[in-house]
């Protein structure tokens, strides 16, 4: 989840929901409430850890942030230096995802139809939306912690596009790698604010309209093969704060035409591969939880 929360375009939602612990992260930081301020200032320590779930979610969150700071500078270097190859294995894994979660919807109704037709129309937004410039101040970084975690628990969605779109990506990259402790610490505040407030609204549309959330939820990551398709052709540029031009608006083209477009290299073969290497890794992955699941 970590890995994929760094990459703008792929959400670490997607990853928990391929491999079946969707639910339960929801379940178990909603449950971080009331009930369980009360058990810390009471001092029982032991319920508290149990009603939150604690060495799930302790195991869960080291494993995404030792993820964050180790692969940030490794997947910013295969962004620049590989980025067809690794938006193709991003797009096999997604269409993989697609495949799996599809039949955990139980009924297809009308509504059920409409939630995923909008989810789609929603990624397919978020994704297509411009980047802008926008201001350091502690409140918008606190503002953009909250709405960016938001994004990254929903499959489809990702948190680091949404920063992308806020103009704060390489700002909070930078903020990690140089130990910016005041940025940091503010963007995580606003990261675990959204985080419980959200989740707890996820856990209750999950638990009373299950089949329409997931297809909204399915829709998205459809919606979100637009922005991790491998080819694009760059139509406008931005400047960003080291004074380094970045994409700001690209459309997809077919490999060959941004071969004839760029005169770079379209590695079809390789990207072809890679996508077939993810669909088959999220298949493996998605078999192996509900193997666990059926056993337990």
């Amino acid at each position: 989840m970590g890995a994929a929360d760094v990459v703008p375009g792929v959400s670490g939602g997607t990853i928990a929901f391929i491999s079946g612990i969707y639910e339960k992260l929801i379940e178990s930081i909603s449950s971080v409430n009331i009930e369980a301020l009360k058990l810390l200032t009471s001092f029982k320590f032991k319920e508290l850890w149990e009603h939150v779930n604690g060495t799930f979610l302790l195991t869960l969150f080291a494993g995404i942030g030792f993820s964050i700071l180790t692969l940030s500078r490794v997947f910013l270097y295969l962004l620049q230096n590989h980025p067809i190859l690794l938006w193709s294995f991003f797009f096999g894994l997604i269409i993989g995802s697609v495949f799996l979660i599809f039949p955990q919807i139980t009924k297809w109704t009308v509504p059920v139809v409409i939630s995923g037709v909008a989810g789609i129309v929603i990624a397919t937004y978020i994704t297509t939306a411009t980047p802008g410039q926008t201001p350091e101040a502690y409140w918008f970084i606190f503002l953009a912690g909250s709405i960016a975690i938001c994004a990254m628990i929903l499959p489809g969605i990702s948190g680091s596009f949404i920063l992308l779109i806020l103009a704060k990506y390489e700002f909070i990259l930078d903020a990690i790698s140089s130990v910016n402790i005041p940025v940091i610490l503010v963007f995580m505040a606003g990261a675990v604010t959204g985080l419980l407030s959200f989740s707890k609204f996820l856990k209750y549309l999950l638990s009373n309209y299950h089949n329409i959330t997931v297809a909204l939820l399915t829709g998205f990551m459809i919606g979100s093969l637009n922005k991790v398709w491998p080819w694009k052709n760059t139509l406008a540029w931005y400047t960003d704060r080291k004074g380094e031009e970045k994409p700001m608006i690209q459309e997809n083209v077919s490999p060959f035409t941004y071969a004839e477009l760029t005169g770079q290299e379209h590695f079809l073969i390789g990207a072809i591969a890679l996508a077939i290497i993810g669909f088959v890794a999220v298949y493996t992955l998605g078999a192996l939880s509900m193997k666990k699941e059926a056993n337990v």
